[in-house]
C-alpha cells in the first residue's frame, strides 16, 4: 500500500502510518566504521544452492523444487523468459499488457457467489453482500481441484482462488462508490452503510474453472464463500485464552469475529489459505480519557501497547462504525475501558487484530484459525521456505509500517512430507505454526544480519523496562514491543516478501518512508547500509516529497543456506527510481522500460521462475499509472558496494538489470494499485488484481460520473454501467495468445 498525501481530521491514510518511536538501532553508531565485504559474499556465494538466473538468452527454470506440490512445468525449448516487449508508461485509463498477450475480467466487487443474489448494478443500491465479492481485491492463493472435487494441486483446469479484500475506498469515513449518494462521512454513520463496508472487507475463496479454453468464475459453486466481519473465527497459538484476549464476545479469549484489512497472503505446503491483516488499527477509537481509566484500573501496561500500536486515547476510528448503533457489531469499534472488566467491554477487541489468519479453502465449514505465535502486527505476504523433510518450517513476514521491522517464525515441528496431503489441514496448521520461535532481523552496516529470538526466555525481551512482559502470549500479542527491546532495525516499510525457489533467498519490498532524514527529528530516522537513501522528489511541477521516495527491494540469504539459520547476509536487489533521475537516485541504473516506484506486491512464479514485482505508488503517479515488472534476478552479492551521494552510507547493491533480466510488463487502470498474484501449475494463465481504481474521486463528485477519474472495468465492457461506470476493483487473468507461459 502506498504513501500518499495524509487526510486530515481523524482520517489519516492508512497506508502511511509510523508508531515506532523506540530508540532502536538504525546503524548511525556504526556508519563510520569501514565497511568490507566478507570474502565468501564475491567468492562462493550460493554454493550448494540450484541453478542462478543470468544470461540474456536463458530459458525457463525447468524445475524449481521437485518437492513442491507446484513443481515448473516442462518448459518450452524455443521460450525465453522475458521474450516480451516492455509495455510502455501510460496514464490511461485501461490495463496495458504486452503485444501477443491478452486478458479478460475475471470477477470484480459485487458479483455475486451465488445463483440467489442478483447481478450487480454499480449504482450504490446493491445488498447482500455477505454474498458478494468484496472490495480492493488484494493477496490471492490457487487451490487446484480435480474434476470431481478434491484437492489436486497439480490442476490447470479447475480451482479455487482465495482472494483478499483489503479496504474501501472512501476520502473520509464512507466507501463512496458503494453508496448511492456517496455515503455520510459525519458522524453517526448510518448503520445500512456500515453493514456494507463490514461485509466487503475480508476473503473470498471462490471456484474457477476453464470454459473452451478460458477462465471464468464458477458463481453458484458450493465451494463458494466469505468470510467477512461478523464471521465467527478462533484463535490459536501462545495467545489463546490469555487475559490479553478477552472481550464480551469471548470471555474465554478464544474467539473473535472476521479478519481485517487483508493485504498479502501465503500458501502453506499442506495447502491451507494465509491472509495478513495489516492496517487494522484505525478501525477502532479509544475516548479521551481512556489512559486514567486503565491505569486506575492498575493496566498502565496496555496504554503502552496502545501506543505502540498507534491507538493514543481520544484517537478516531476510520470508518466511524462504533457510531451505528448499540449492537454489539458496532460496539465492539469501540476499545474504550467501560465496563467493571474486560468481560464486560471491548478494551481488549483491538488485541484480536493483526494476526496471520491460516483459512482452509477447501472446506468452508471449518472456522479460520488466527495464528497468534506468528506476531501481531501490519501484515503483509507470508513466505514459506522451501520445505526439507525433516528440517523446521520457516516463514517470512514484513509489518508495514515506517520504522518497523522484519520477522521470521521457524516451528518446533520439523517437516514430516506425508503432511502435505492430510485432510485434516488446519490441524496440520496448528502442528506448525502454534509452536516455535519467533524471530525479528537485525541488518548489520558489513552486509551481515542476525535473527534475534523474541522470547520471554530471552532476557533482553523480559527484562524490558518500557513494557514487563509477563509471557510468551504477552511477547506474541506485542511483538511490536519486543522487536524494540532486542534492538531490531528500523526499515522502509516491509510490504511482501517471497522466496526464489532457484536458491532458497528471501526477498522483501521496502516500498518507501516519508520519515527517513538526514538530521531526523522526532519519530524519523537517519539512513543506514540497508535503508541508505534519503532525498526530495518532485510530483509534477509543485509537490516535493523527501525520504526514501521510490523504495527498494532487499534480499538475503541465510547462512549455509539453512533457513532456520540465525545469521544472514544481505543486499539490495533494486532501488526503485524514474530512469530520468540522477545516479545518487538511480542506483539500479533503470531505463525507462525498467523504472519504477514504491514496490509492494512480489511473487515469484512457481513454473517460470520469474519474480513479479507490482507497484502502489503516489510519487511517480504523474507520468505512469501503477504497474508490474518481470524479473530474472541473480543473487546476493553478485553486484559491488556503492556509497551514495548526499548521505554518504555505502550499502551493497545487486548487480545492475539489463533489458534482458528486468522489464515493464503490465501497466494499470487510473489511480489504481496493482496487487495480488497467483497462477495456473502450468503458467499458462496469471491472475491478478487491479486495486481501487478511480481512487482520487473526491467524494462530492459521486453522481457526477464525468468526474469520476475511472470507469474501469465498466469502460472495457464489463459489467453494469458502460462508459460512465462506477470503477470497481477486479481480477483479470492474462494469457499469451499463442498458449505459452506468461512471462515468456
Amino acid at each position: 500500500m502506498n504513501d500518499r498525501t495524509k487526510l486530515t481530521d481523524n482520517s489519516i491514510d492508512p497506508d502511511d502510518v509510523g508508531y515506532n518511536e523506540s530508540p532502536s538501532p538504525t546503524f548511525e553508531s556504526i556508519l563510520s566504521a569501514r565497511l568490507s565485504r566478507r570474502n565468501f559474499m564475491l567468492g562462493s556465494a550460493g554454493t550448494g544452492a540450484m541453478a542462478i538466473f543470468g544470461g540474456v538468452s536463458m530459458t525457463a527454470l525447468a524445475g524449481c523444487n521437485s518437492d513442491s506440490d507446484n513443481a515448473a512445468a516442462a518448459p518450452d525449448n524455443t521460450e525465453k523468459l522475458l521474450g516480451f516487449t516492455a509495455v510502455s508508461k501510460s496514464l490511461a485509463d485501461a490495463v496495458s499488457v504486452p503485444a501477443g498477450y491478452s486478458f479478460s475480467v475475471l470477477c470484480a466487487l459485487g458479483d455475486p457467489l451465488r445463483a440467489a443474489t442478483g447481478a450487480y448494478g454499480n449504482l450504490g443500491n446493491d445488498a447482500d453482500y455477505e454474498n458478494r465479492f468484496g472490495d480492493h481485491h488484494d493477496g490471492m492463493e490457487y487451490f487446484g481441484l480435480s474434476a470431481s472435487g478434491t484437492p489436486d494441486p497439480a490442476s490447470n483446469d479447475r480451482a479455487l482462488i482465495g482472494m483478499n479484500h483489503e479496504a474501501t475506498t472512501d476520502e473520509t469515513r464512507s466507501s463512496f462508490f458503494l453508496h448511492a449518494d456517496g455515503g455520510t462521512s459525519t458522524l453517526p454513520r448510518p448503520a445500512a452503510e456500515v453493514d456494507k463496508e463490514m461485509a466487503i472487507h475480508g476473503i473470498t475463496v471462490f471456484e474457477v474453472r476453464k470454459n473452451s479454453g478460458k477462465f471464468a468464475y464458477v458463481r453458484d459453486s458450493a465451494f463458494n464463500f466469505r468470510i467477512h466481519q461478523n464471521t465467527p473465527v478462533e484463535i490459536h497459538g501462545p495467545a489463546r485464552g490469555d487475559d490479553l484476549l478477552v472481550t464480551r464476545y469471548s470471555t474465554a479469549g478464544t474467539m473473535t469475529r472476521g479478519t481485517l484489512n487483508n493485504c498479502g497472503t501465503g500458501k502453506t505446503p499442506w495447502g491451507t489459505l494465509l491472509t495478513g491483516e495489516e492496517n487494522w488499527g484505525g478501525y477502532f477509537t479509544r475516548n479521551a480519557a481512556d489512559d486514567q481509566a486503565r491505569i486506575d484500573a492498575g493496566d498502565s501496561k496496555s496504554v503502552v501497547s496502545l501506543k505502540r500500536y498507534g491507538r493514543s486515547q481520544g484517537a478516531g476510528s476510520r470508518h466511524g462504525w462504533e457510531t451505528s448503533g448499540t449492537e454489539d457489531r458496532y460496539a465492539r469499534w469501540d476499545i474504550s475501558l467501560i465496563g467493571s472488566t474486560a468481560m464486560a467491554d471491548y478494551r481488549n477487541e483491538l488485541n484480536t487484530m493483526g494476526y496471520i489468519v491460516e483459512i482452509d479453502p477447501y472446506d468452508k465449514t471449518v472456522a479460520a484459525r488466527k495464528r497468534t505465535a506468528l506476531g501481531r502486527f501490519a501484515h503483509e505476504s507470508a513466505a514459506f521456505a522451501i520445505p526439507v523433510a525433516g528440517k523446521p518450517i520457516v516463514v517470512y513476514q514484513g509489518d508495514d509500517a515506517r520504522n518497523e521491522y522484519i520477522y521470521k517464525w521457524v516451528s518446533t515441528k520439523n517437516w514430516v512430507a506425508a503432511d502435505a496431503t492430510r485432510s485434516d489441514r488446519l490441524t496440520v496448521g496448528s502442528e506448525y505454526l502454534d509452536d516455535g520461535k519467533l524471530y525479528v532481523a537485525r541488518f548489520n552496516a558489513d552486509g551481515s544480519g542476525t535473527w534475534l529470538e523474541l522470547s520471554i526466555s530471552n532476557s533482553t525481551v523480559s527484562g524490558y523496562a518500557t513494557y514487563p512482559f509477563a509471557d510468551q502470549a504477552d511477547v506474541s500479542v506485542n511483538s511490536r514491543l519486543a522487536g524494540d527491546a532486542v534492538g531490531a532495525t528500523k526499515m522502509d516499510r516491509p510490504e511482501w516478501c517471497a522466496v526464489n525457489p532457484a536458491n532458497g533467498e528471501v526477498y522483501f519490498t521496502l516500498t518507501n518512508n516519508s520519515n527517513r532524514r538526514l538530521n531526523p527529528t522526532g519519530s524519523q530516522v537517519a539512513p543506514d547500509a540497508a535503508n541508505p537513501r534519503v532525498y526530495s522528489d518532485v510530483k509534477g511541477t509543485s509537490t516535493v516529497n523527501t525520504g526514501n521516495v521510490n523504495g527498494h527491494i532487499i534480499r538475503i540469504r541465510e547462512n549455509g543456506s539453512d533457513a532456520a539459520a540465525t545469521r544472514f547476509t544481505w543486499d539490495v536487489y533494486l532501488f526503485g527510481a524514474e530512469s530520468t533521475a540522477g545516479s545518487a537516485i538511480n542506483l539500479s541504473g533503470l531505463t525507462t522500460d525498467q523504472d519504477f516506484s514504491s514496490p509492494d506486491g512480489l511473487v515469484f512464479s512457481p513454473s517460470t521462475g520469474i519474480c513479479w514485482i507490482q507497484t502502489d505508488d503516489g510519487a511517480y503517479t504523474d507520468v505512469t499509472n501503477c504497474m508490474m515488472l518481470a524479473a530474472l534476478p541473480g543473487q546476493v552479492g553478485d553486484g559491488d558496494t556503492v556509497t551514495v551521494s548526499g548521505t554518504n552510507v555505502t550499502t551493497y547493491r545487486g548487480k545492475q538489470p539489463t533489458a534482458d533480466t528486468l522489464k515493464r510488463f503490465l501497466v494499470g487502470a487510473k489511480d489504481c494499485e496493482i496487487t495480488g498474484l497467483c497462477e495456473s501449475p502450468d503458467g499458462r494463465a496469471l491472475f491478478v488484481n487491479i486495486q481501487h481504481p478511480g481512487e482520487g474521486t473526491a467524494q462530492a463528485n459521486i453522481g457526477d460520473p464525468s468526474k469520476y477519474t475511472s470507469h474501469w472495468p465498466g469502460n472495457m465492457g464489463y459489467g453494469a454501467g458502460g462508459a460512465s461506470a462506477r470503477p470497481r476493483s477486479a481480477t483479470i487473468v492474462i494469457t499469451k495468445n499463442d498458449g505459452g507461459r506468461v512471462g515468456t
